[in-house]
């Protein structure tokens, strides 16, 4: 259980003033400033999540139909007694809380998108029933209405008509010369509740009446004439018809209520739980505050944390924005205590306080203004050491009140304890304080809860440095402006600079000079160590800074040269099938030609025509073949017989053995086979066959022989043909007399595709099924030319 010297310590209880100022109720006030840290964390996750639907809802311009109310539990309890009945003005209390649970009652009727503030208030009524009835019967000064039932409207009307009769009767009398004589002035007045008419004393007599009064001179008396006593005694016969009237309408309400009071209160009670949830809410849209994660184990991460009182009091005060707070100690850092070092004004105080508040505010379910990426532990302890704790009454100084403290501490402490002590060490000798800080931090890490402490003295910082699970941080300081820079630094211990404070504060140059030659050498050289430290500590951030802006760059220029690459592969794949469509319709109708050749060759018996039209079919296909192929043609002059040229129709360089200028033709050898081909058929030789880069021949002998067969099961038609062609080509250079392509049987497609292509191939004379040893209808014996 946290105590509440803690809360205030921590400033919770301030905290708490400010969100009750968005309060509707004086009970939700009370119930505000009662918050405390929740008993679990399915408490804390339920006011978070109602916390959030309305945040939700107000995002969307939707904020709760909330409105100033009264508290009604006391009426409520009065009314218990059988036969109770209020006043108009407690009934009228009522009246605002039932329009308001009416309003929320419809707000969340239709709404899917806000399940936890449905669960909890999905029931709400208003008591339409019972409202309505007020409305009728109540004015908002407390009085009752005519509407309230139609006998009290007749019973008023009837009395506001006997009035105007009366008066008007009165005001006759008063004009009348034998009445007007005796009176002491003309106005008509009422007393005792009868309507009178100021007499002469000494004329009483005079006139027909009773007196109900006399002026404080004695010299009027206040009568009521004889002609209408009648009349004011039916006036108060309507009078008391009324007041029996409207008690009787009370008493009906005040039946109604009773009935419904219970569920009247738990209604009321929701009505000031969700009124608290919106001052919640609304504080922390004030303050930008998110929702952190709270985890059982001893963990607390903040980011971008900032304390809210000081966030407030800056804004209204139109100062500098507050510099945010990281900090991260338990299980993620490894690290369950740290000790933050500093100057004086440095910030080291408002740190812890930042850190406890925000804890509390965490496990009270209040978002708080730091990241949404915040962790806070869910502990069942806070210990405080904050403040000058000095004790007159009991005869303490301020360091017995710390160790009085600090030993109420370490008997409490335990892991699921935050501690939070200010000013460690301080307030005695510094050796002797230091040492006694170093066992207190060590006792306290051995409980296993989380520390975090604030000091000045050099001992503990080099304590917390060699002890594993311990580490320093510092609040940063501007050397060259002497001023704070409120920004917490892990892993590096900080320095007082007690003496450049004193500086800024008004203490004389020379005094401050002194100070300075009076500081010890150890002292100083220890302080500059650590400023030459942080000086490479901020060259070592520059550089990794300019490196990691390098790495961005060449990551956005990587993504770039992907980016590139893939438009280039995408054009060369475009590309290779463009060019394999107009290669396969060139193959096709070229085929379709030579067939229409020879069929009229046959026909006409006409060879030697049909002979010279296929050559200049050829010449043709050659020059479109070296344009497909980009390959550069070779002029006649350039020919010779044993020179090396490309065959573009086979795909590989052959040897010329024989010449024909005349017909544009050359006889070639590749490998062990002889073909003619058209002089168009050829380009400069690929270089593949030269010297020194040219394989040696493979023999019988030395080197393995090309494959007799070609496995294509599993690829597309265009594809088996793409790999079957160069393979019948090596197949014929090599000599070989048949090969098998293995194609597989599946639906046939790819079977009768390959054997379209080899139907007319100029090296195929012809191809069957294979035999059962040969891998029967799933492969074709191919027979070469």
């Amino acid at each position: 259980m946290i105590s509440t010297d803690t809360l205030k310590k921590l400033e919770f209880t301030k905290l708490l003033e400010r969100i009750a100022e968005f309060a509707h109720c004086e009970t939700t006030k009370v119930q505000i400033l009662a918050i405390a840290p929740l008993m679990s964390l399915e408490e804390v996750e339920l006011r978070f999540g109602l916390v959030g639907e309305i945040r939700h809802l107000c995002g969307m311009g939707i904020s709760l139909r909330l409105a100033q109310f009264d508290d009604i539990l006391q009426p409520l309890e009065l009314l218990r007694p059988a036969d109770a009945v209020l006043n108009p003005l407690d009934l009228q209390l009522f009246i605002n809380p039932f329009r308001i649970l009416s309003a929320l009652a419809r707000q969340f009727s239709y709404r899917e998108d806000i399940p936890l503030l449905k669960g909890m208030a999905g029931g709400l009524t208003g008591f339409p029933e019972i409202l309505e009835a007020l409305e009728r019967t109540i004015d908002r000064d407390g009085s009752m209405l005519d509407s309230a039932s139609r006998l009290l409207k007749e019973l008023r009307e009837r009395k506001r008509t006997l009035t105007i009769r009366i008066r008007k009767r009165l005001e006759e009398i008063v004009r009348e010369r034998s009445v007007a004589i005796f009176l002491q002035d003309d106005f008509i007045t009422q007393r005792s509740g009868r309507w009178v008419i100021p007499v002469r004393m000494d004329s009483k007599g005079m006139v027909p009446g009773v007196v109900h009064d006399v002026s404080n001179t004695g010299e009027t008396a206040f009568m009521e004439p004889i002609e209408i006593i009648g009349l004011a005694n039916e006036l108060e016969n309507l009078a008391a018809e009324e007041k029996a009237e409207q008690i009787r309408i009370l008493r009906e309400i005040c039946g109604w209520i009773r009935e419904d009071a219970a569920l009247i209160e738990a209604e009321f009670e929701i009505l000031v739980r969700l009124d608290l949830l919106n001052a919640i809410a609304m504080f922390a849209d004030l303050v930008a505050a998110e929702t952190p994660t709270v985890c059982a184990g001893p963990t607390i991460k903040l980011e971008g944390a900032r304390h809210p009182l000081l966030l407030l009091f800056a804004r209204e005060r139109g100062e500098a924005e507050v510099v945010p707070l990281d900090l991260a100690l338990g299980n993620d850092s490894g690290c369950r205590s740290m000790v933050i070092t500093g100057p004086n004004t440095g910030g080291k105080t408002i740190a812890i306080k930042t850190a406890g508040l925000l804890t509390l505010m965490a496990i009270s379910g209040i978002p708080v203004p730091a990241s949404s990426l915040s962790h806070f532990p869910f502990v069942t302890d806070m210990q405080v050491d904050i403040g000058d704790e000095q004790a007159i009454e009991r005869s303490l100084s301020t360091f017995s009140a710390h160790l009085s403290r600090i030993a109420e501490i370490i008997r409490n402490a335990d892991a699921k304890t935050l501690v939070l002590l200010d000013e460690l060490g301080t307030g005695t000798e510094p050796v002797q304080g230091a040492a006694l800080a170093c066992a207190v931090l060590k006792e306290l890490h051995e409980r296993g809860g989380l520390v975090l402490a604030t000091t000045h003295l050099t001992e503990i910082v080099g304590y917390v440095h060699r002890f594993d699970g311990m580490q320093n941080a510092a609040m940063e300081f501007d050397r060259k402006s002497l001023l704070p820079l409120y920004r917490l630094k892990v892993g590096e211990p900080g320095e007082s600079h007690a003496i450049e404070t004193a500086r800024r504060y008004g203490i004389p140059d020379h005094v401050v000079d002194h100070a300075q030659t009076l500081v010890g050498r150890v002292g100083s050289e220890f302080h500059a160590l650590l400023a030459e430290l942080k000086e490479q500590r901020d060259a070592y951030e520059g550089k990794l800074n300019l490196l990691a802006s390098r790495e961005a760059a060449l990551r956005v220029r990587e993504e770039n040269q992907r980016l590139l690459l893939a438009e280039i592969e995408e054009k060369r794949r475009t590309s290779l099938e463009k060019g394999w469509r107009e290669a396969k319709d060139l193959v096709q109708s070229t085929r379709r030609e030579l067939n229409q050749i020879l069929e009229e060759a046959r026909r006409e018996r006409r060879e030697a025509a049909a002979v010279e039209r296929l050559r200049d079919k050829e010449r043709m296909i050659a020059t479109e073949l070296k344009a497909l192929s980009g390959a550069k043609p070779v002029a006649s002059g350039e020919i010779r017989e044993g020179s090396r040229v490309h065959v573009l129709s086979l795909g590989c360089d052959a040897a010329v053995l024989k010449l024909d200028s005349r017909q544009a033709r050359a006889r070639v050898r590749a490998g062990n086979l002889e073909i003619e081909v058209a002089l168009a058929d050829l380009s400069p030789a690929s270089g593949r066959d030269k010297t020194g880069d040219r394989r040696p021949r493979r023999t019988k002998t030395d080197a393995p022989e090309a494959a007799r067969e070609i496995n294509l099961i599993g690829k597309r038609v265009e594809e088996a043909v793409t790999e079957l062609e160069p393979f019948l080509n090596h197949a014929s250079l090599e000599g070989y007399g048949e090969v098998r392509v293995i194609h597989g049987l599946g639906t046939g497609a790819l079977k009768r595709g390959l054997r379209e292509h080899l139907r007319g191939h100029p090296l195929v004379s012809a191809f069957r099924d294979g035999e059962s040893y040969e891998g029967g209808g799933g492969a074709t014996v191919v027979m070469l030319r």
